[in-house]
């Protein structure tokens, strides 16, 4: 039997549901409890960091609210133009470009600069402040995630999901649900002309 257009709709939404909502939630629920647990050290996921970008000083290439993810490696094989994410003096993350490299009393600093910005950071950063090499940026998820930071978004989203499934469930089974109804009631009169027709040969 083809499926309605209806029952398609459904379908599609709940496998959209599985594969972006329920991933996001998890790895968002995973990154606060790493946050919580230990909050001197930033949450990853397999060597990788996601961050949400709260300024425009790399613009154009990377915007306000885009999540931003950034790969553990050796700071000492960072190179001039690389993108990294690095702790600055009040203990923020900032993601800016390696402008320059020098070594100063035996230690090496990278000097940095956001593409934006028209003078290069003050600070000087420490190998030791690098949190990672910027890989990629998903366009506009940081305030995603920074929705689902939230706990009263968390519960609103699990209670739409949770209502999507129903709703999805409802219209997808209706139409066998109303078979077996029909089916039903057929037999239900069927039976009752079988005991009205016994009981007619009963009466003669």
């Amino acid at each position: 039997m083809e499926k309605k257009w209806y029952q398609k709709i459904s379908n599609w939404l709940s496998i959209l549901v599985c594969i972006i909502l329920i991933p996001l939630l998890l790895i968002n629920l995973s990154i606060i409890l790493q946050a919580k647990n230990n909050e001197d050290v930033v949450p990853s996921i397999f060597g990788y960091k996601p961050f949400i970008v709260l300024s425009g000083s790399m613009e154009t290439e990377i915007f306000r609210g885009d999540l931003i993810i950034v790969k553990d490696t050796n700071p000492k094989d960072l190179k001039i133009n690389d993108v990294i994410a690095f702790r600055d003096v009040e203990n923020t993350v900032t993601t800016h470009r390696i402008i320059d490299i020098i070594e100063k009393d035996e230690k090496i600093y990278f000097v940095t600069k956001g593409d934006n910005n028209s003078s290069q950071d003050q600070n000087l950063v420490e190998l030791s402040d690098v949190e990672g090499l910027y890989i990629t940026k998903i366009t506009g998820l940081g305030n995603v995630f920074n929705s689902l930071a939230k706990p009263t978004n968390i519960i609103i989203l699990f209670l739409i999901v949770t209502l999507g499934f129903g709703i999805g469930f409802y219209i997808s089974t209706k139409k066998e649900r109303d078979i077996e109804h029909q089916e039903f009631l057929e037999y239900k009169r069927q039976k009752e002309l079988h005991d009205k027709e016994e009981n007619t040969g009963n009466d003669k």
